[in-house]
């Protein structure tokens, strides 16, 4: 046995190998070390001499440690024995059966039921690379070829596989090779990467004469990363991956671009300390019934629609669903009782299946009329079956409802075989009902009558022997028998075969009766070895019908996604948005949908937002805390979230269409890299600078704050100017900053205009009033900040008599930084223009408070406010006074 354990593992060297061996599976040597460390076994030895570690998992249970090893990043593989123990001659022959790996695990115990778990492949040589990306418990994949090293590992990034497999010899970027989340797989490039190999596996696994079929014509890289996959789930899962879908390489001309730093900025799929849930805007949008439709609401958040025809479709659905309350809550009942369609199919199609995914299947189809019945509902009624042209529902939904299949033959056949209850696994029988196969009913017959037939037996036998003494028993040495008592003793049957003599008794057997009990001992097992090969055959034909069941499960997405927008509209209350091909971009009152959720709508203050051809980079200023970033983000994903089709969180929005999010916001370094906070700002900077373009939405926030004063001051001014030359002067940009030198830009260069979020001060206090007015802020308040976090008081009182000394000089510091950074102005204090537009800017200054604090006068509540005795006022007199107010309000 050990000389067939160490045979084998050393096949599979860099895994845990889990040796069957009756009903257990067993580990031996160093990876019994580590598996009863990490999965909290007992650690045993074989041998009472030489110590040679060992630990086990019952078979039946052995799923939920596999899938602990998995999650702890370890290869498992599966040792099964592959011949009967009862047949075999020596030691039973034992094969690899599956390695599990955590990108290509297919078990609902390993995957997150609503996110895509991917396997992928990247390949780089000269001036060509490649990656592609497949989700084998779904089967759908895809890809992009490349022409830059660095867009390769961006696109790593952004997908995040589990698993990555590279050519041995690659040069991995340090980021990669230190990010837990993704496993890297070294693979020889000769066998797996090779172009004519891979094409060959391609082409036999998709079932096509051309590379042309699949868009891969022309892309030998994509090519090579497609045939690495391939040949990496032949050698790890030991079948040819037939069910793998068309391969489709990603066409980015359809698909707003939104890359791995703006996904990371807007904490789209995590929050900045890395984690998922609450606080992302994936949570606050997730109200799909379906995992389908969770993994395509994933999809669109990675890859929003740049096509507006396409955007229009989606979002006169959503309107639809909006606009009917109860045909979408019925849609959400009915939804929320279908499993997950693509992964029962895959499982089944590579027979990796337990018999509840059967139950599964039949449960969910059994609603697929249903749901086609309410999705066809007009005013409440159904239409007859003459009046099916769907004119009454939105194009993309009556496309939709054309191709309906609801799978009626599937579910019956399901439905006719299989019983309400099933064992966890195949080989322990009782999974078909009475009346689906003859010989299973017999067999099914004898187990559960059996006792009957013995006693109808017994009855006959007496009757025509005229034996009405007989009886009949049984022990295990000679199994059933009749027996007469020696005191009745009468001639016996010619075919009554003497079994045993005992004093008062004797025991015979009859032909009949040997039949009967030979039937009743192999019933089970027989019955067991029918059912096991019935419902094999069962699984062939549920595999055929797997291209009607994978379309269903993407009409079923489709629709889960697009209620799932409606029920977040209608529960948030937001609004449907207006789309264009200008360059305008409109929003009133709008709202950041993740900030909004976690303070409450009550708590958070909208604001209103313009970007037209006078409007093309607003210059956001004021102190931190106060909102900038807020407002930065928010634009943006009120920009995504309309060309989802999904609506947005505003009273208002026009959106010309934005084919690319750029994002430079927050702070964060490389460490392991040796990049600074500083280093990955500019970075970032460099690659918004050289890839935007007039249809590019771009927020910045305090660029140059990570260096001196003045190199950020400079820095921060020539992004301005290189964002303002960049298509000329078309790209919509967002730029918050500290410095407020860069507000003199507006009466230079078109297209700037200053805004900040408005501050009061009141009692030698600031109040946040989280609004974007125009203007530039007055100051920092910086101080004042650091007071509310909890700096030490004496410290903030040095820093203010610090601050007094600083901005006696700071006229003259203007006037210098003036003279040096615009150019053709030899002297700013004689500059009559730009004397004019300083106080012109001082005048914004003085007029915008003074609106804000007349706004504050004017309010009754706050007169009466001012003029309440706080002194004789009880505790029932401030609950009667909150009370008027809120009604006033």
């Amino acid at each position: 046995m050990y000389e067939q354990y160490l045979r084998i593992k050393e096949d599979y060297p860099d895994t845990i190998l889990f040796y069957r061996m009756g009903d257990f599976y067993e580990l031996f040597f160093h990876d019994a070390e580590i598996a009863a460390k990490e999965l909290q076994l007992a650690l045993t030895s074989r041998h009472k001499g030489e110590f040679v570690p060992m630990c086990g998992i019952p078979w039946h249970a052995a799923d939920a440690y596999f899938s602990q090893m998995v999650e702890k990043g370890y290869k498992v593989a599966i040792c099964d024995q592959v011949e009967d123990p009862k047949t075999a001659k020596g030691l039973v022959k034992r094969e690899v059966t599956k390695i599990l790996t955590a990108g290509t695990v297919i078990d609902d115990a390993n995957l997150e039921s609503k996110l895509h778990t991917f396997l992928g492949a990247a390949f780089w040589q000269e001036n060509a690379g490649a990656f592609a990306w497949l989700d084998v418990s779904t089967g759908a994949w895809t890809g992009v070829q490349v022409s830059k090293e660095s867009e390769l590992w961006q696109w790593v990034y952004k997908v995040d596989p589990k698993e990555l497999l590279v050519a041995s010899g690659m040069e991995i970027p340090e980021l990669v090779k230190i990010n837990g989340a993704v496993q890297l797989v070294y693979l020889n490039a000769a066998s797996h990467f090779d172009l004519k190999r891979s094409e060959k596996r391609i082409l036999d696994v998709q079932k096509v004469q051309e590379l042309s079929a699949l868009g891969l014509e022309r892309k030998p890289a994509l090519v090579r990363v497609c045939g690495a996959i391939v040949a990496y789930l032949e050698q790890t899962q030991k079948y040819v991956p037939s069910y793998l879908s068309a391969f489709e390489p990603l066409d980015m001309g359809k698909f707003m671009v939104i890359d791995e730093v703006t996904e990371r900025n807007l904490e789209i799929f995590r929050r900045y300390d890395g984690k998922k849930g609450i606080g992302t805007l994936w949570h606050e949008l997730d109200f799909c019934q379906t995992p389908m439709g969770g993994r395509l609401l994933e999809e669109r958040l990675r890859y929003p629609y740049k096509d507006i025809a396409r955007i229009l479709v989606h979002q006169d659905v959503v309107s639809h669903f909006f606009d009917n309350p109860k045909k979408l809550q019925a849609l959400r009942g009915f939804l929320g009782k279908i499993y997950d369609l693509e992964r029962l199919s895959t499982r089944i199609s590579v027979n990796r299946f337990l018999p509840k995914d059967f139950l599964a299947l039949r449960d969910s189809l059994a609603f697929l009329s249903d749901i086609f019945n309410v999705l066809r509902q007009e005013d409440g009624a159904l239409p007859t079956d003459k009046s099916l042209t769907f004119e009454n529902v939105p194009e993309g939904l009556g496309r939709l409802l054309k191709k309906w299949d609801s799978c009626a033959d599937i579910h019956t056949l399901l439905s006719e075989s299989l019983l309400d209850v099933v064992p966890q696994q195949i080989t322990e029988g009782m999974l078909f009902k009475a009346g689906y196969h003859a010989e299973l009913d017999e067999l099914i017959d004898i187990m559960e009558h059996g006792e009957s037939r013995l006693q109808a037996l017994l009855a006959h036998e007496q009757e025509k022997s005229d034996l009405p003494k007989l009886k009949m028993g049984y022990n295990r040495v000679f199994g059933y028998y009749f027996e007469l008592s020696r005191a009745q003793q009468q001639p016996v049957p010619d075919y009554f075969e003497r079994r045993q003599s005992l004093v008062n008794a004797e025991r015979f057997v009859t032909p009949e009766l040997k039949e009967l009990e030979s039937k009743l001992i192999s019933a089970s097992e027989k019955r067991n070895e029918l059912e096991y090969r019935l419902f094999q055959e069962l699984r062939v034909k549920i595999a055929e019908e797997r291209p009607r069941l994978l379309f269903m499960a993407g009409l079923i997405a489709q629709i889960d996604y697009w209620q799932a927008l409606a029920e977040c509209a209608r529960k948030k209350e937001w609004t449907k948005p207006v789309l264009d091909e200008g360059n305008d971009i409109e929003i009133k009152d709008g709202r950041h949908p993740v900030v909004e959720a976690v303070i409450g709508k009550s708590h958070f203050i909208p604001n209103d937002l313009i970007v037209n051809e006078k409007k093309r980079l607003l210059l956001i200023t004021g102190p931190n805390m106060a909102g900038k970033s807020t407002v930065l983000r928010q634009s943006a994903l009120i920009c995504m979230l309309a060309q989802m089709g999904a609506f947005v969180p505003a009273a208002f929005a026009k959106i010309g269409i934005v084919d690319r999010i750029f994002s430079r916001v927050g702070a964060s370094d490389n460490i392991s890299q040796g990049q600074s906070t500083f280093m990955v700002e500019m970075m970032e900077t460099a690659r918004i600078l050289r890839q935007a373009t007039k249809k590019s939405f771009v927020i910045l926030d305090e660029i140059g704050r990570g260096t001196s004063t003045f190199d950020g001051l400079a820095l921060a001014w020539a992004v301005m100017e290189e964002l303002l030359k960049r298509a000329n002067g078309q790209v919509r940009t967002l730029f918050a900053t500290h410095y407020h030198e860069l507000t003199a830009l507006e009466n230079k260069f078109s297209g700037i205009f200053n805004m900040n979020i408005a501050i009061k001060e009141w009692n030698n206090d600031i109040v946040f009033l989280r609004k974007l007015i125009p203007g530039p802020a007055d100051k920092s308040y910086g101080i004042e900040v650091a007071r509310l976090a909890g700096v030490p008081a004496h410290v903030v009182h040095r820093a203010k008599e610090l601050l007094v000394l600083l901005e006696e000089n700071k006229e003259k510091s203007e006037k210098r930084v003036e003279r040096v950074l615009l150019p053709g102005v030899a002297d700013f204090e004689n500059s009559e223009d730009k004397t004019n537009a300083f106080h012109k800017e001082r005048e914004t200054v003085a007029n915008t408070a003074e609106l804000v604090e007349n706004a504050l006068k004017e309010n009754p509540i706050l007169k009466e406010l001012a003029e309440i005795n706080l002194n004789t006022l009880t505790p029932l007199d401030c609950m009667r006074l909150l009370f008027e107010w809120k009604e006033k309000l």
